[in-house]
């Protein structure tokens, strides 16, 4: 199967690989100073009124907004086409907080959001927004840094007895929820993203940082020929959201996000249809779940054990949980991934997932399955809404050390609906800390639940009857140079498949208890 070759031409030919916007081309004709437009930069002032007109001007007669050196204190500052937006060294936007600056953010316009939750709903409520918005660029080693958003949003209109929530989360109470999921009333005039991109096209975001961005530090939702390099963001809840992109390309990122994903694909309906999303490329990035704020500082705290959903820390790579459009044409590549949950690959709304290509990724310290492949029947969304699908998925040249010995790579489908195939080749798990002691895993459980239309997470299914590689509903599974070494005496097999057809294995070797 030649996947990486074709998806990759694929990649080129849609543009996702070449840069986007030469530099000549934006700001050619003008350059324009925030401060001229009245901005302080004083950390007091609120500056995003000077923001806008600059923005205004630079669309209107073409060129670049630049933003000095200073702290700007701003509400929602709102992006037009054809700018570029420059952070000098030295230049921090500070997001105001509305219960101190005497302000708000723009209010969330109407959108169609019963089947993904309030933050997916709505891209106005945000410290930087744009909506329609084509050749935009906005670079430079500026700092954002959302000190007056917040990480909370209400859940998704949708209701069903299963899979609203992780099953992690069934032991909190009513008040516990409502802390983390506040009414929409409660959200009117708040920020809860630093930057929200809605149906953008050609868009570049490059080299500055983001601290504590909200609910999201990046959403970007029906864009396209979208490009996100370099950038450092070490925040509350996720990174850098994916929402039915076409044509992405997102390089030499560092996100630490330990209490939400670190780079998610999703493809939900908040856009009132299911898109796929499709072509994307994601390499060079480094994810983990370092106490928040301690990636950017170089400290690299490790206090913070436990995530809000009360799984361990998160700062993953992930496709999901929002599938309704499916996906197609995933690379994740040159990735590593410290201190946080391993590689997830998630429909369960109904999509279809096809030619997703992950290699030469790089875990340390995985603080759930290192490898999680789910077809699931949730269905968060309307009527007629069907099961999804899983095609050609490869997994080849990963080394993964220090994982949580509860939990194996693990690949489920369902009963009637397999995974279609899966390939993984040259691939290299070590359960368990040397020098750590630890208990061994538990005895092993005997009959594992379907928990078809519950939350995908790695602990759903709870210490599965396999220490190393777990496969359920699968056709057409191929190993080869399939590594795995357990630290700690395991009484379970190193490999259990239950209804799996064509299952190929070759160059497998088994080690553990220092055997």
């Amino acid at each position: 199967m030649d996947l990486p070759r074709r998806m990759f031409s694929g990649l080129c030919m849609a543009g996702a690989l070449t840069p986007l916007m030469p530099r000549a081309a934006l700001g050619a004709e003008g350059r324009f100073d925030v401060r001229h437009f009245g901005a302080k930069g004083d950390g007091t002032a609120i500056d995003s009124p000077a923001f806008n007109a600059a923005i205004a001007e630079a669309a209107r007669r073409g060129g670049t907004v630049l933003v000095p050196a200073g702290r700007y204190l701003c509400f929602s500052i709102r992006l037009q086409s054809r700018i570029r937006i420059v952070f000098e060294q030295g230049a921090t936007i500070v997001a105001a907080n509305p219960a101190l600056h005497g302000g708000s953010y723009d209010l969330p316009e109407p959108a169609p959001g019963l089947y993904q939750d309030f933050g997916h709903s709505h891209w106005r409520n945000s410290l930087i927004w744009g909506e329609d918005i084509e050749d935009v660029a906005i670079e430079g080693p500026g700092l954002i840094h959302g000190l007056g958003l917040t990480r909370d949003g209400p859940g998704a209109r949708w209701k069903a007895q299963t899979g609203e929530r992780p099953l992690s989360m069934q032991g909190m109470s009513e008040r516990d929820i409502a802390d983390l999921e506040p009414a929409v009333a409660a959200m009117q005039g708040l920020g809860n993203k630093a930057i929200a991109l809605k149906r953008g096209r050609n868009i570049r975001l490059s080299g500055f940082t983001v601290l504590k961005g909200g609910h999201f530090a990046i959403l970007a939702t029906g864009t396209s020929a979208l490009l996100i390099e370099n950038l450092t963001i070490d925040t509350d809840r996720d990174g850098i959201d994916l929402d039915c992109v076409k044509d992405t390309l997102v390089r030499g990122c560092k996100v630490n996000s330990p209490n939400d994903d670190g780079i998610v694909v999703k493809s939900s309906l908040a856009l009132g249809e299911p898109l796929p999303a499709e072509n994307v490329l994601i390499r060079d990035c480094a994810v983990s779940g370092y106490d928040m704020g301690t990636m950017l500082d170089g400290t690299h705290g490790t206090a913070q054990h436990i995530a809000p959903d009360r799984d361990r820390v998160t700062g993953r790579i992930k496709l999901g949980t929002e599938s309704n459009g499916g996906y197609r044409n995933v690379v994740v590549q040159d990735c590593t991934f410290t201190r946080c949950r391993g590689l997830a690959l998630e429909t369960v709304d109904g999509g279809v997932m096809e030619n997703v290509v992950a290699s030469r990724l790089t875990m340390r310290d995985v603080t759930t399955a290192p490898l999680f492949v789910r077809l699931g029947d949730r269905r968060r969304g309307p009527d007629g809404t069907g099961v999804g699908a899983v095609r050609r998925v490869v997994i080849s040249e990963i080394d993964a050390r220090g994982i949580d010995p509860r939990f194996p790579a693990t690949f489920a489908g369902l009963a009637g609906h397999p995974i279609e195939s899966i390939e993984m080749r040259d691939i290299h798990l070590v359960y368990g800390e040397a020098g750590k002691r630890r208990d061994p895993a538990p005895a092993p459980v005997r009959q594992v639940p379907e928990l078809a239309g519950a939350y995908p997470e790695p602990s759903m299914f709870g210490v599965l009857p396999a220490w190393a590689l777990w496969v359920r509903h699968v056709e057409r599974l191929t190993v080869d140079k399939f590594h795995a070494e357990t630290i700690l005496k395991d009484v379970r097999a190193p490999i259990r498949l239950e209804n799996v057809a064509f299952p190929r294995f070759s160059n497998t070797p088994l080690r553990q208890n220092g055997d």
